[in-house]
């Protein structure tokens, strides 16, 4: 396992929870209305296929990736991804509950695939290309998100510097999808302190603007 692989994984890793910190209320919305003998089969059903869809997606978006410059546009979207995660201060989606084990199951991988096409992009990303890195991923870090979600939610709410966190780690990850578009390689590739100067650039670009943009809202 060489350090680009590593560094890549735990990327992916960084990104689901981050990314993933919402998915157990929406697990928890989906089945609210449901019988508590069934609940945990609704919860359990629905995350696996939410899983497998997503994967297949992420899989799909690494295809996606190698059309000529459409890495680059996705880090620049994903730049924007990075910004929202610092300045939305609520979440508005509405989750509709199940009332039966099938309708609250189509519900939770309805909302995990609206709610997930940051995560697609941003995995799809830091994957460069590797079908096993999106597979390793996703299966570590969605025990973590599901177990662990409370916990993460609660941390960002009593340290919110986990967040600016968050939108380094994602601005990072934009940051290499653009160095690492091929129409751009001349560019990126023959001069490494340009380079990392970008990178530099966009991460505490990110997290400036989101600042401001803070610190502007609460004085309004």
């Amino acid at each position: 396992m060489d350090t680009e692989f590593l560094i890549s994984l735990l990327t992916i890793i960084g990104i689901d929870i981050i990314l993933g910190g919402d998915n157990a209320i929406v697990v928890a919305l989906a089945c609210r209305n449901l019988p508590k003998e069934i609940r945990n089969r609704a919860i359990v059903l629905g995350i696996c296929l939410a899983l497998v869809t997503r994967m297949s997606l992420t899989v799909v978006a690494v295809q996606l990736l190698e059309v000529p410059f459409l890495l680059a546009i996705s880090g620049a979207l994903l730049v924007y991804i990075a910004y929202s995660l610092l300045t939305d201060q609520a979440d508005d989606r509405e989750i509709e509950g199940g009332t039966s084990l099938w309708s609250a199951i189509k519900a939770i991988i309805i909302a995990d695939l609206v709610m997930g096409f940051d995560n697609v992009i941003a995995v799809a990303g830091a994957a460069h290309g590797d079908h096993t890195l999106v597979l390793i991923g996703l299966l570590v870090s969605v025990p973590i998100i599901i177990w662990g979600s409370k916990l993460i939610l609660k941390a960002f709410d009593r340290f919110p510097i986990i967040v600016y966190i968050g939108a380094g780690i994602l601005a990072f990850t934009a940051s290499r999808m653009i160095t690492h578009e091929q129409m751009l390689y001349p560019l990126f590739n023959n001069h490494p302190f340009f380079t990392l100067c970008f990178q530099i650039f966009v991460i505490v670009g990110v997290m400036a603007a989101g600042a401001f943009r803070i610190k502007t809202s609460k004085q309004k």
